[in-house]
């Protein structure tokens, strides 16, 4: 597939997902390599979605450590069961945040933040990966972003 993305103009978030979830589908098809696709999943996301910040964080030695991203810097470590990225890890399931001033042990990377998802990415049956997308709009997040972005954390899961 070309690198480029056909981005939906729809204001309905459910239509931007239905077109852009088979785009990154192809995108990720015929390469093996994670962190290339991992990096232009995330750019995909922040493009059609208008995200403010969306990353992975990946498992490695009991800590998540930053992967490939798109927007502001970033914490580079989260440790396990701390702020929502740590949390979605030890409860292994899509934690969605309306307001990151309100969640216990927050970790504020960005002040900019307001409202954030994490979804984690399983490998026989091990938390391996979290998606991370924030956005800088209070209550952003709902089940349809949970529901479209499981599909992306399908296609990853994948190739794992």
């Amino acid at each position: 597939m070309a690198e480029e993305l056909i981005i939906s103009t729809s204001s309905d978030k459910q239509e931007r997902y239905k077109a852009l979830i088979p785009q990154i589908e192809a995108l990720v098809a015929d390469e093996p390599d994670l962190i290339a696709n991992l990096s232009n999943i995330a750019a995909a996301l922040k493009q059609a979605m208008n995200f403010f910040w969306v990353g992975f964080y990946l498992v490695k030695e009991n800590q998540l450590v930053l992967g490939p991203f798109q927007g502001p810097i970033a914490c580079t470590r989260i440790n396990f069961g701390k702020g929502v990225c740590g949390a979605a890890w030890k409860e292994r399931k899509t934690i969605i945040v309306p307001n990151v001033d309100e969640f216990p042990g927050h970790i504020a990377c960005s002040s900019a933040s307001k409202s954030e998802i994490v979804l984690p990415a399983f490998k026989d049956g091990e938390v391996v990966m979290v998606l991370d997308v924030d956005s800088d709009q209070l209550n952003d997040f709902d089940e349809q972003d949970a529901a479209a972005l499981q599909q992306v954390m399908h296609i990853i899961e994948r190739f794992l």
